[in-house]
């Protein structure tokens, strides 16, 4: 009985095909935590495009829609859970959000998210809010730009929310 193993060649050469695959598809695999936190981006994008619809909703029934400003003065807000929601036109201000009024609203916690508001210093435009996932600093570099961006309602346009996820 004669018993025949692989030779050294055969052996090399499954060896470099198998290294080839590695180089050519590890890549693909790698950046799990970028594709995830690029998601959730996404995801938050959703929840407060939902959330701002709702408060909305609420403000046209209480005929506060066409109001411009969320301060108590003139009555531009909505009560949701309990909650006092500042408006414009309708819609959730972005200067007045905070984790407190956001939970009335939507189901972004400050344990999972980060909040840049226009007024701090180096946050984006006036009527904006910037949310980044927990630890992911606000920025507009593009290989550093991972945040989701809520532009508050003017008097023709609805409130959006912008994503940018190069930095992801």
């Amino acid at each position: 009985m004669q018993q025949r193993g692989f030779t050294l060649i055969e052996l090399i050469i499954v060896i470099v095909i198998l290294g080839i695959l590695a180089v050519t598809a590890a890549p693909r695999f790698i950046d799990f935590q970028g594709d995830a936190r690029a998601s959730t981006v996404e995801g938050i994008k959703s929840a407060l495009l939902g959330g701002a619809q709702l408060v909305y909703a609420k403000s046209a029934i209480a005929g506060e829609q066409d109001n411009p400003t969320g301060t108590a003065n003139n009555g531009a807000q909505v009560t949701i859970n309990n909650v006092a929601i500042e408006t414009h036109y309708g819609y959730p201000e972005a200067e007045s959000m905070t984790f407190t009024n956001l939970a009335g609203w939507t189901d972004i916690s400050d344990t999972d998210w980060d909040m840049t508001l226009s007024t701090a210093t180096g946050g984006p435009s006036t009527g904006s809010t910037a949310f980044t996932p927990d630890g992911v600093a606000y920025s507009t570099t593009a290989n550093a730009a991972c945040y989701a961006l809520y532009t508050e309602a003017t008097a023709s346009t609805p409130a959006t929310v912008t994503v940018v996820t190069t930095g992801c």
